[in-house]
């Protein structure tokens, strides 16, 4: 164990895995010079820096992944590499993809953004909610309902298990602020998004999810259960000690699941960023009409806005529909992180260079560290990538 942790904590003897894309197109077209050394450099960085065992990334131009990388151990204690395609908990990236699917009712006239829940929830109902002040789908997706955070933590191999979409809200359904106070990041709002969603579309939740979001997008790696050919590349979550050594941290289901306890590859999550890069279409796919694209991207409260997820980006952040949104050098910005213990993932991407990088880690609470490098790669994206002449 000792051996592979001496590894993780200095670079110089960790064994580099290059896995780069060689798409069908010429590289020439876009790349003015050769960028991925310093891209790497910047990932070998951002692991040491927050102390994670292994990172896959890929980085995005238009509508294609031109690079991607992993670096370092999915398993420190077997010394195994990580992949491209190792899988790892992809946690509240998730979110917006969720949102994705309710937005898709929503173009079909099924449900208006400032509709209040209450009219969608049949039997349920939502403790504390004023009447004339109600939870609206809006508030839901920008985190303004004045739901509660919750988490509701199950081990994934202990005697308990995360109770019913129906069950669970039952008793979680209680609006602790009036909409529109603060800011208050909820789980449980998405996981009303999930129960919402059965019940507009007609269609369990998962099944929805895997034919209208993973089908078409060609998330063949990407599932609430992993498979059993996932599970063999799934990569082992990590906490750091006090004493600074890596310890394997407790696996965990949750009553939010909807909220983020999904497992995938950066390969995958690529996919996803290549469709909010590109207007909601993936390979000439459209998952989500024009007009309600933008209103995804527009910020919604900007009364609320800052920095947002614990340091992401600027004074001009604030939440768009799920996605936090940023303006930077006069450029429009996406992003989202996610974590459970062990795991931390982000998306970015630049809606007008047509930029993107997806990153999934088995560190923990590396928010920070990916925030940085991400802007970096991005950086380097700007300065060596252009468009086809």
């Amino acid at each position: 164990m000792r051996h592979f942790l001496r590894k993780v904590c200095f670079f110089p003897a960790f064994v580099l895995i290059l896995l780069s894309v060689c798409p069908a197109f010429s590289y020439q077209q876009t790349v003015t010079e050769d960028w991925t050394e310093a891209v790497t450099s910047e990932i070998k960085s951002m692991m040491e820096a927050g102390k994670i065992p292994s990172a896959a990334v890929a980085l995005v131009f238009q509508d294609r992944v031109i690079w991607k990388e992993a670096v370092g151990y999915a398993n420190l204690w077997a010394g195994t590499e990580a992949r491209t395609d190792t899988v790892y908990l992809i946690g509240s990236t998730f979110k917006a993809m969720s949102m994705f699917a309710l937005l898709q009712q929503m173009d079909k006239g099924k449900l208006k953004l400032d509709d209040p829940v209450s009219r969608y929830l049949g039997d349920l109902s939502i403790k504390g909610e004023n009447p004339d002040n109600p939870v609206t789908f809006r508030h839901l997706l920008t985190h303004t309902s004045g739901l509660p955070a919750d988490f509701g933590a199950h081990s994934v191999w202990g005697d308990t298990v995360p109770k019913s979409l129906k069950e669970y809200l039952q008793k979680s359904l209680i609006v602790k602020d009036p909409p529109l106070t603060k800011t208050t990041y909820s789980n449980t709002a998405y996981t009303l998004i999930a129960f919402l969603l059965e019940g507009i579309s007609g269609l369990p939740y998962k099944i929805y999810i895997r034919e209208h979001i993973f089908s078409p997008l060609e998330m063949k790696d990407t599932a609430f259960i992993p498979r059993p050919d996932m599970d063999e590349r799934l990569a082992v979550p990590y906490v750091v000690g006090k004493d600074g050594k890596y310890a394997p941290a407790v696996r965990f289901k949750a009553d939010v699941w909807p909220a983020g306890i999904v497992y995938g590859t950066v390969e995958d999550q690529a996919n996803w960023l290549i469709a909010n890069l590109n207007g909601g279409v993936y390979k000439g796919h459209r998952l989500i009409s024009e007009e309600t694209f933008s209103e995804i991207m527009t910020r919604q409260y900007d009364q609320f806005r800052g920095p947002i997820g614990g340091g992401w980006l600027n004074d001009s952040t604030a939440f768009g529909l799920t996605w936090w949104i940023s303006i930077q050098n006069g450029e429009k910005l996406f992003a989202h992180s996610g974590s459970v213990p062990g795991y931390t993932a982000f998306l970015a991407g630049n809606l007008d260079a047509k930029t993107g990088i997806a990153i999934l880690t088995n560190g923990d609470k590396s928010h920070k560290y990916l925030y940085d490098f991400s802007i970096k790669a991005l950086n380097i994206l700007a300065e060596h990538v252009k468009k086809p002449e």
